[in-house]
């Protein structure tokens, strides 16, 4: 690449979905991306180690929220104040997104970037370092476009995005990876849909967006504008405590926004798709997730037998849990 590209790693939510298996782990309340689910590093750490490859560490920053902050801390000493972005709440992915995207801009004017979740994991890494140069190909040949990376559904699942590529983009664009428009994007579909959208071959979403800043900025403000004209006073103010002081004030009113289901359904003319078969994705926001992971994973990292089944007896615990609470609301007067 004759450009240098920056990453942002999301790792501001709260795991809930994996309340109970993170403190069996860890021992305290930390989300699960400061908790060493699969082998001795967090998922955190996993993620930075995993983009080293792909996009300098220097030009890496981190959205974090506040409440987290004895977390985060320590695994962030050696990162600059500047490339930490520490929300005041947590108000969704998409206020995660447009607060790293003013940060960046601050850095350069219109820089090429991508996000990245904190909860994932991929058994060859290889290879998603090799698709995301793929992607920020794409977006340097293609600038009015947003490349999410898609991976081949496995099962119809309703937890995810579903994405039904149309027509491929101009063959140079991403390389030997095939680039495709996106014809729509579903967000976590119905059963029946999602069974629909397995027989039809769509691509699972990981959540993993390349793109040029203003054109997130654009696709955000095309969709939901009242959210990017509430981010004005951010923008607009000085590094330092007049920005702290001005993001406190606007996330107490801001409410809580899925940049998936607010931005990405409204804009499928803005999108493309780089299919990504063989890199092993996983997402590890339930205890399926996890334990679908630890089956993926290369021999050379296999866990111990110890921890994997420490790992599956709470995760099944987590499900009995779930399982009980659900029964005792259902017996509740309405």
């Amino acid at each position: 690449m004759n450009f240098r590209p920056w990453g942002v790693i999301l790792a501001g939510g709260k795991g809930s979905r994996l309340r109970t298996l993170s403190r069996v782990i860890s021992g305290d309340s930390r989300p699960k991306q400061f908790c060493a689910l699969l082998g001795s590093e967090s998922l955190l750490a996993r993620t930075r180690g995993r983009l080293a490859s792909a996009i300098s560490p220097n030009r890496t920053i981190f959205s974090v929220v506040k409440e987290h902050e004895r977390f985060y801390r320590p695994e962030l000493a050696d990162v600059d104040e500047s490339k930490i972005v520490v929300q005041p709440a947590n108000r969704g992915t998409t206020a995660a997104i447009l607060y790293s995207l003013l940060r960046l801009i601050r850095f350069e004017k219109d820089p090429v970037v991508a996000f990245f979740p904190a909860d994932h994991h991929f058994t060859d890494e290889m290879q998603f370092a090799h698709a995301v140069d793929g992607a920020f190909e794409t977006v340097h040949k293609r600038p009015d476009l947003l490349v999410l990376l898609g991976v081949r559904a496995e099962k119809a699942e309703m937890e995810y995005g579903w994405i039904e590529p149309g027509p491929m983009v101009d063959n140079d664009c991403g390389g030997s990876l095939s680039v495709f428009r996106v014809h729509r994007f579903w967000e976590k579909p119905s059963a029946a849909t999602a069974q629909a959208l397995l027989s039809r071959g769509c691509l699972w979403n990981t959540f993993v967006i390349a793109g040029r800043a203003h054109t997130f900025i654009e696709a955000i403000e095309s969709t939901i504008p009242q959210t990017v004209a509430s981010f004005q006073p951010i923008a607009d103010s000085r590094a330092g405590k007049e920005e702290v002081g001005r993001a406190a004030a606007l996330y107490d009113s801001l409410p809580t926004e899925d940049f998936s289901r607010e931005v990405l359904t409204h804009c499928p003319e803005r999108l493309a798709v780089l299919r990504m078969d063989d890199a092993g994705w996983g997402d590890l926001g339930t205890p399926e997730g996890v334990l679908a992971a630890m089956k993926k994973m290369v021999p050379a990292e296999r866990l111990p037998p110890a921890q994997a089944f420490g790992l599956w007896l709470a995760a099944y615990r987590q499900r009995l849990e779930e399982a009980a609470g659900k029964a005792t609301a259902a017996e509740q007067p309405h």
